[in-house]
């Protein structure tokens, strides 16, 4: 049986915090639409609850299990006496609740549009059962979540030790840091760089800067499709973490050969230049879409250096090194932008193939580390949609005995 959330809960106004607001921590939280934004000396309002935006982002509803404060562009929905308030966050959670929204300058919701919001009611006890299970599932994502970032934050250390010292040759480790051996190191424009290493501009080195067509036949997005003959990458596919391919739209192969410059050879290096800027991915061999193309924010990298190895460019792209010219260039602007002329100037370094190769491996290990948990954390996110699903319309019950809840199959 359904039952609005008017009849689930009470909703409250939140609060302006601008006497109550703590320069230190305090056990009272002050919680927004993005989520925590402070500390509190007062209570405004008791735990459990759910926080929804009144304005501003609409669609991130905000469990809260102990005693907070809620600023004024959000509500507080209080759970009545028989809900349970995880319950009714994870509903909150499942209903699309940018559909409330009523303004068409800033995102807001009315209080009385909220409170028409049904949801199939449970008893108590399968509202706890619900929100037992989903909160499993959230507790692995959580530290899913937390695995990739220790990852990441263990490669972005390498990754700075890897491209100032490399890797010497002969023992297979890092060379020893310039204040311990500054012998083998020499003064570049990026700064000490051992001396077998060579640095200069991408201009200098034989690498293609490669543009999309603009011209006449540009797609429009009457022509883009989800299925077809050519993948045209959009903003969603290169991402820091190389290609995604969960929003992919196509062309077809008429309108493919239309177009001039931008399709791909495998090994290129493609780089986000308006918009998101700096976001790298490689067109490698394991890329299982045959023809792709960049759209026009977005540039080609096409290796024919002599000596370079392809994927030794792609991780060049991914350091601290390409953070000093990528800040200099696109730091300060409203609208970030990468030109190609200051693509340019950008500057590399560029060991022996034998080191470039070690460089590559060890990278590749930490990106592999790095790629699996990220797939097992979409595999989670997927199944917590599907579960929300199903438990929260009933459509697949659950049972308890003896304190073990489960699905019932």
């Amino acid at each position: 049986m359904s039952e609005s959330l008017r009849n689930l809960s009470t909703i409250e106004y939140g609060a302006s915090p601008k006497e109550i607001r703590s320069q230190d921590y305090t056990p009272i939280s002050i919680y927004g639409t993005g989520g925590l934004v402070g500390f509190s000396n007062k209570v405004l309002f008791y735990g459990p609850l759910v926080v929804v935006a009144r304005k501003g982002t609409l669609d991130n509803p905000l469990y809260v299990a102990e005693n907070c404060w809620v600023i004024d562009t959000a509500y507080a929905v209080l759970p009545k006496q028989d809900v349970d308030a995880k319950w009714l966050y994870y509903n909150l959670l499942n209903y699309d609740l940018k559909s409330l929204n009523e303004s068409t300058g800033v995102p807001s919701i009315s209080r009385d549009y909220l409170y028409r919001v049904k949801f199939i009611k449970f008893t108590l006890p399968e509202q706890r059962r619900i929100a037992h299970i989903l909160s499993t599932v959230d507790e692995v994502i959580e530290k899913t979540e937390v695995t990739i970032a220790k990852y990441k934050a263990i490669k972005a250390g390498m990754m700075h030790d890897l491209f100032t010292r490399g890797i010497d040759v002969a023992t297979g480790k890092l060379r020893p840091t310039y204040e311990e051996a500054p012998g083998l190191y020499w003064k570049s424009e990026l700064g000490w760089v051992p001396r077998e290493w060579e640095v200069n501009s991408i201009n200098h080195f034989n690498i293609q800067i490669v543009d999309g067509d603009r011209g006449t036949n540009y797609p429009h997005e009457n022509e883009l499709f989800e299925h077809g003959y050519c993948l045209f990458l959009n903003a969603s596919n290169v991402t820091k973490d190389g290609f995604a391919f969960s929003n992919n739209m196509y062309i077809t192969e008429n309108k493919e050969k239309l177009l001039g410059s931008g399709k791909l050879e495998r090994n290129d290096v493609i780089i986000t230049t308006r918009g998101t800027v700096g976001n790298i991915a490689i067109y490698s061999d394991d890329i299982k879409y045959e023809h792709m193309r960049i759209n026009s924010g977005m540039l080609i990298l096409r290796n024919r250096e002599q000596g370079m190895i392809s994927d030794f460019l792609f991780q060049s792209f991914r350091n601290y090194l390409f953070d000093i010219d990528f800040k200099r260039v696109v730091s300060g602007s409203a609208q970030p932008q990468l030109p190609m002329k200051d693509l340019k100037g950008f500057r590399l370094i560029k060991p022996n193939e034998v080191e470039q190769t070690k460089i590559v491996n060890i990278c590749k290990r930490h990106d592999n580390l790095i790629k699996t948990e990220i797939e097992a954390l979409e595999k989670l996110k997927y199944l917590k949609h599907g579960l929300m699903s199903d438990l929260l319309t009933g459509k697949v019950p659950v049972k308890y005995e003896e304190n073990i809840v489960e699905v019932v199959s």
